[in-house]
Order: structure tokens, then C-alpha cells, then sequence
């Protein structure tokens, strides 16, 4: 017993250093963003009025949507958009159009996501690097600088892994959470008026006096929620009570006394407002207090990149982006993986985030209408789960979405007010990140339509090439196949050119499936082809690591004498040549042929031994 509460709360205690980063950060502006614009006059009424749609906020999205209903959706334990979008995809097989929907709203939530991933970081340690401004005025020159060289720092480091450094995160986030709880519990005490702003009805009476200042001000509120995702996203490596446990017992009451202590201050000082959650401190703490945020926020756009990276290699597995490189940074943690492409780009698009907005104020504007998006998606995609996978009655689990459907469409409605003042960044960023997977998405089904159209069956031809067999020379060939039962070309040029046949031969294809592991029990499947050669599929979950050598020696059991220094891998290197008139647009398939090009050598992706490949190219129209 004692060891299962000790798992538990070292599960909890990392939870909170890499889900809660993002949400546990957003007290450093979100609330004084409701009053930035000078709409809303800082009054009682209306300080209680905006305090109470914060609080109400976390318990109804956070509290109610994530917690209780969201994070149930899990696919074999795992969450995140791309394990709710395979969840989703497979809980309608059977309806093509309809799946083809779910999957290109789940594709633009993933790039959503990435579009998130770029504001994130920006928005959190420029507004925590902003605090030096509230010690000393002379520090306002420096601020962008030193913005610029946290985030420089943080995305270098990422080649050398997190493993050594992710251990502290959990005590640093419970120290953070701490600090701002007492810090507005202190400030609570001091006007403890504010309290009432618990009760719903002063929110709704704000909302009611005036709903038009209520719909602009829903924008700053949806900062409060912020990072919610994450604890969707983030659930594989936790398990969902730890994340439970961590939010209902630290993290939650600790944002909400720091956001009624926030709305204290500016009670006692209206002219508090500029930075209500640096004045919170006391003068002799201000600096200390400022190293704690810039370190929060570091270890906020840490979790959010390491999801990045999480998400690529899902996605790239699962056919929505083109191979790169993956890079595993511990040897004892599998998750902790580096995509260098991944990694530079975000550092391109946040460094021009900042460049660009150049303060917290103003990336706020461009903050949360990606984020309020792809809320509504995963709220429209968990109703397909709800419905089709658990089986629930229609009505009512059109009644469920439908309640935090207007939720998530009545933030996002507000925020789109963002578009012109900066929103519109983060939505070109997921825009072109869309064109991207979905161009690579139909271009790799085009060309499987064109690999099939053009093939031999491998039965057939095996047939007719042993009806006058060529000579066979001692060793294993794989070669590997795109598409199960036809004919690699890579078989053909080998016969064209050397006119001989290996002792062996493995037809292998690899088969990705939308669950995130898959067994070694359920790893290879073997069918004898006759003539001492196999089609041999292997299968990978969207979490499980390439690795084909290792995968064929499991295949030894089955009778296959597998030798690795005399099995030769075959690969035909297609070379993509767009065609007019063909399945899309030309300049799209001009693209997906460049990233075709561009992708990462298969060889490389399934860790095939360097000295033991042989490449045969040709040419296939699309």
C-alpha cells in the first residue's frame, strides 16, 4: 500500500513539473490582459465580475471538460491530439467521407498545436523577463536581449536531452506553485472582499450588465486555461490520477488564490493593474521572485517543446509528415527523444514572435485563438469517441458536446477578435504546418495508387521466376516493400543487373497502426511464399520505436535461419515526378515531391545496418 501511494505521488510530482508549466505560468499576464485595453474600469463590480469568470473558468473547462471527461478518452492509455484523432478515425471504420473529415480536423489541431508552440514560449518568458522592468525602469532596454538568449539557450540545449535536468522540474514547479498561492493568500488577507468573487453570480451579473465588454473580455479570461491540453496530452507517461491528484490538490487552488490575491491588489490600488502578479511581492523579494517566474516558464516551453517533439514522431509514423531525423537522448527513457528540423523551426518562430510583438501585452493579442481552436476540435472529435467508441446514446452525447461545444465556441468567437492585433500568426504558422501534413498526407496515397497500378503481384512473379530459377548465392535478402503482395522494383533491378537470387529472401512491410504500442507478441507476421522466401509484415504502434533488424530476429522462432552479418537490405529509392493532371494541384505535388526528396533516408528512420543497404532508384508518376 505504502508503495503504491509513494508511485503515486512521485507520479503526481512530475505531473506537475511537465503538464502544469503552461497553465501554472499564465498567471504572469492573464489577468491584467482583461483590463489592458481600458474598457473596463478597475471598480469592485467589475474586478469580482472578471475575478469569478477566471475561477469558473478553471472549474468548468479544466475541472469538468479535461479532467472528468477528456482524459477518459485515452487510446491504450496514452492522450494527445494524434492518439484522439487515431481513437476517433477508428471508431467510425466503414464511413470514408465521414473519416476523412475527423482525420483532416485532427490534422489541423496537430498544427494547431505546433502554432500554440511557437506563441508558448515566447509569451511566457518575455513576460517573466518583464518583471525586472517593475524592479527598476532602467532594466527596459535589456528585456527583449536577455528574452532572446533564455530562449536561444533553451532550444540549443534540447540536442543534449532533458533527462538530467527534467528531475528538478517537478520540485522547481512545486516550489513556483507555492510561492504564488501564499504570495496570493497574503494579498487575499488583506482584502478579503474579494472572496465573494467565488460565487458564480457575480460573473454572471457581469455578463449581464454588459455583454458586449463580457464577449472582449472572454479573450483575456481564456488565458486562465491556457496549457488545459496539456493534461489531455501529457497523460501516457503519468496515468490520469496523478494528473487528477495534482491538479485538485496543488495546482488549482494555488492559481485560484493567486488570481483573487492579484484582484485584491488592484482593489486596495487600482494602479496596480500594470503588473498585478509582479506587485504581489514585496520589494525584497521582487528579484527572487522574477528568477523563480523566468524558471517556470523555462520549464513551461520545455513540456511544450518535448511534446513537439513527441508529435512529430507520431505523426510522422502514422503518414502526416515526411521522415526526419530521431534523435533518443536517454538511454533509459524512451520518450526523450530530439528532432533537430522540429527543433530549429520553433526556434525560428518564436524568436520572430518576439521580434515581431516585442512585448507580453502584445503577444497576448496573438495568444489563444489557436489554442481556443483547437479546444473546439477536440471537443468536436471526443463527441465521435463518445458516440461511436463508447456507444453512448445519441442524444446524449450530443447533449454533452453541445454544452462545452458553446463553451469552447464562445471563447474562441471572442479571441477571434484577435485576428488583426497579432491573432493572426499563430493561425498562418498552423496554416502552412496543415498544407504541409495534409500535401504529404494525399501525396504518399497517391503514390501507393501509382506503386499499385504499376506492380507485379509478388506471388505471380515469384512464380514465373521460378519456372527457370537463376542461381542462388548464399545469404538473406529483405527487401523492403511499400505496399504487402506486390513486387519490389528493387527484386527487379536486382535480377536486371545481377541475375542472381539469394538462398533467402524477406519481403517485408512495415504496417503503422493507430493505437500508440503494439506488443513484441503481435510484432512480425510471417506467410512462406514457397522457394525459401517470406512476405513478413511488421507492426509498430505510433509510440513504438522503428527498428527492422530487430524486429526480423524474432522471426528465428518461425523457422527462418536469420544471420545479421549475411542478410543484405534492398530499398528502391523512389524519385517522384509530378504529373499534370494528376490527383492534386501541380505546385502541391512540386511539394511533396521536394519533401520526398528532402525526407530523412529510409535506411536511416528504420535503423538499417549502414554497410548492409543496397539503394535501387526509379521513377514514379503521380
Amino acid at each position: 500500500m505504502n508503495e503504491k501511494k509513494n508511485a503515486l505521488a512521485a507520479l503526481a510530482l512530475g505531473a506537475i513539473g511537465v503538464v502544469y508549466g503552461d497553465i501554472g505560468t499564465s498567471v504572469l499576464y492573464a489577468f491584467k490582459q482583461a483590463f489592458a485595453q481600458g474598457h473596463i474600469a478597475v471598480n469592485e463590480p467589475n474586478v469580482l465580475g472578471v475575478l469569478s469568470m477566471f475561477v469558473w473558468a478553471l472549474i468548468g473547462v479544466v475541472a469538468f471538460k479535461y479532467v472528468g471527461l477528456v482524459m477518459r478518452a485515452d487510446n491504450h492509455g496514452e492522450g494527445g491530439m494524434m492518439a484522439l484523432l487515431a481513437l476517433a478515425a477508428r471508431s467510425i471504420e466503414g464511413r470514408p467521407r465521414l473519416t476523412l473529415m475527423v482525420t483532416m480536423l485532427g490534422v489541423f489541431g496537430v498544427a494547431l498545436f505546433f502554432g500554440d508552440g511557437v506563441i508558448t514560449p515566447a509569451i511566457s518568458v518575455l513576460s517573466a523577463v518583464e518583471g525586472l522592468e517593475v524592479a527598476t525602469p532602467a532594466a527596459r532596454p535589456f528585456i527583449i536581449p536577455v528574452t532572446l538568449a533564455v530562449l536561444a539557450l533553451l532550444f540549443v540545449v534540447q540536442r543534449r536531452g532533458t533527462g538530467d535536468i527534467g528531475r528538478f522540474f517537478g520540485p522547481v514547479m512545486v516550489l513556483w506553485f507555492l510561492v504564488i498561492g501564499l504570495a496570493g493568500a497574503f494579498q487575499v488577507a488583506q482584502e478579503p472582499l474579494v472572496l465573494q468573487a467565488l460565487s458564480p453570480l457575480y460573473g454572471l451579473d457581469f455578463a449581464l450588465q454588459r455583454p458586449g465588454l463580457t464577449f472582449i473580455t472572454l479573450g483575456a479570461v481564456f488565458l486562465c486555461l491556457t496549457g488545459a491540453e496539456a493534461l489531455y496530452a501529457d497523460m501516457g507517461p503519468f496515468g490520469a490520477r496523478p494528473i487528477r491528484l495534482a491538479w485538485f490538490a496543488l495546482v488549482m487552488p494555488a492559481l485560484v488564490l493567486n488570481y483573487l490575491g492579484q484582484g485584491a491588489l488592484v482593489l486596495q490600488r487600482p494602479d496596480a493593474i500594470d503588473n498585478p502578479f509582479y506587485l504581489l511581492a514585496p520589494p525584497w523579494a521582487l528579484v527572487p521572485f522574477v528568477v523563480l517566474a523566468t524558471v517556470a516558464t523555462v520549464i513551461a516551453s520545455q513540456a511544450l517543446i518535448s511534446g513537439a517533439f513527441s508529435a512529430t514522431k507520431q505523426a510522422i509514423q502514422l503518414g502526416f509528415m515526411p521522415r526526419m531525423t530521431v534523435t533518443h537522448t536517454s538511454t533509459r527513457e524512451t520518450g526523450q527523444i530530439y528532432v533537430g528540423a522540429i527543433n530549429w523551426l520553433l526556434l525560428t518562430g518564436v524568436v520572430v514572435a518576439v521580434a515581431l510583438f516585442r512585448s507580453s501585452d502584445k503577444l497576448a493579442a496573438a495568444y489563444g485563438i489557436s489554442v481556443s481552436l483547437l479546444m473546439v476540435i477536440t471537443t468536436v472529435l471526443t463527441y465521435f469517441v463518445v458516440r461511436h467508441a463508447w456507444h453512448y446514446p445519441a442524444w446524449l452525447a450530443a447533449a454533452a458536446t453541445a454544452v462545452f461545444l458553446a463553451v469552447d465556441l464562445l471563447f474562441f468567437s471572442s479571441n477571434a477578435l484577435k485576428v488583426v492585433e497579432g491573432g493572426w500568426f499563430p493561425l498562418l504558422v498552423a496554416a502552412l504546418l496543415y498544407l504541409v501534413m495534409s500535401t504529404w498526407r494525399r501525396g504518399r496515397a497517391l503514390l501507393a495508387e501509382s506503386t499499385r497500378a504499376t506492380s507485379i503481384d509478388l506471388r505471380e512473379f515469384l512464380e514465373s521466376v521460378f519456372v527457370a530459377p537463376p542461381p542462388r548465392v548464399s545469404g538473406t535478402a529483405v527487401f523492403m516493400s511499400a505496399v504487402q503482395g506486390t513486387t519490389p522494383s528493387a527484386l527487379m533491378h536486382s535480377l536486371k543487373h545481377y541475375k542472381v537470387l539469394h538462398v533467402q529472401n524477406l519481403f517485408v512491410s512495415v504496417r503503422s497502426h493507430e493505437v500508440p504500442w503494439i506488443g513484441l507478441d503481435k510484432r512480425v507476421e510471417v506467410e512462406p511464399l514457397g522457394h525459401d522466401c517470406w512476405q513478413i509484415v511488421v507492426n509498430y504502434g505510433f509510440k513504438n520505436d522503428f527498428d527492422i533488424p530487430k524486429a526480423l530476429q524474432m522471426v528465428r522462432a518461425r523457422g527462418i535461419d536469420l544471420e545479421p552479418m549475411g542478410t543484405s537490405y534492398f530499398l528502391s529509392r523512389d524519385i517522384v515526378v509530378p504529373t499534370l493532371g494528376g490527383g492534386m494541384p501541380l505546385w502541391r505535388e512540386k511539394l511533396f515531391a521536394q519533401m520526398h526528396h528532402n525526407a530523412s533516408a529510409a535506411a536511416e528512420f528504420l535503423k538499417l545496418p549502414a554497410n548492409a543497404v543496397v539503394e535501387l532508384g526509379s521513377k514514379v508518376e503521380i
